[in-house]
């Protein structure tokens, strides 16, 4: 590392856990941001900050007026402006040596598997279960590790997936009905909930570039900030899943579903 990176990186370098090693993993590390919203806005930020070696931004939206309650990297002077150019502008502001690499479309199942392939770790930090399903299962399909989470209202949850460990679809088999889960456009959201459960996302990206600690595999974290309640539910990889199942789908019981 340079004088510089010592400098900028040095209370990771004499974190306990992380180091010097740590650190230039991290360094050597990529991840990919899908969604430059209210959850991708302190993940994209936190990720540069701490140097991930390149980051994947992907976003096909504008910037309007009523993201600005939640999506913090971006300001009132980029309403209208593309989200992913918007946020590489305010990541090169925190760290100039961020190799930010933009993509203004929409994750899509002609695409999905091109762009997820480059990187090391996925942040799922879109606001619809189509993309939310795709992601996961374009990881599992990969052996990629990505980090979900949703956010409605005062409540949120995150989940991290590695090879062998549960999926999307181990927790909840798939996409609800249309109209069963309402929009955080009709029923609301409040902001700070959102930023936290992004910064819960870019934790476990730096944890896991860096080699530290333990992931929220099999493990759901659910908050209720209305009562500052945090815990952690077990989730067991379903064997006959769909997307990361290891059994032969001709042996999965006609009954047999994806489940917590």
């Amino acid at each position: 590392m340079t004088e510089e990176q010592l400098q900028r990186y040095a209370r990771h370098i004499v974190l306990d856990g992380i180091g010097a090693a740590g650190q230039e993993r991290v360094m050597a590390g990529s991840a990919l941001i899908v969604g430059a919203g209210g959850l991708g806005s302190p993940a994209a930020l936190y990720l540069a900050a701490a140097g991930v070696g390149r980051i994947g931004l992907a976003d096909a939206d504008r910037v309007s007026l009523s993201n600005l309650q939640r999506q913090v990297i971006h300001t009132t002077a980029d309403v209208g402006r593309p989200k992913v150019d918007s946020a590489r502008e305010k990541m090169l502001a925190v760290n100039p040596e961020a190799d930010v690499r933009t993509y203004r479309t929409m994750l899509t199942e002609a695409n999905a598997a091109d762009i997820i392939a480059d990187y090391d770790f996925v942040v799922d930090a879109t606001d619809n279960f189509s993309a939310k399903f795709l992601i996961s299962d374009t990881c599992a399909a990969l052996g990629k590790a990505f980090s979900y989470a949703g956010v409605l209202r005062f409540s949120g949850q995150a989940l991290t997936h590695l090879p062998g460990t549960a999926c999307l679809r181990c927790l909840y088999g798939a996409p609800p009905p249309p109209g069963t889960v309402p929009r955080n456009e009709d029923a609301g959201v409040l902001g700070s909930v959102v930023g936290l459960l992004g910064t819960v996302q870019a934790t476990e990206t730096l944890k896991f570039l860096a080699g530290a600690g333990s992931l929220l595999t099999d493990r759901l974290l659910v908050l209720d900030t209305l009562t500052m309640d945090f815990r952690t539910l077990s989730v067991s990889r379903n064997p006959y899943c769909a997307a990361c199942g290891h059994r032969h789908a001709e042996s999965r019981p006609t009954d047999q579903t994806c489940r917590q």
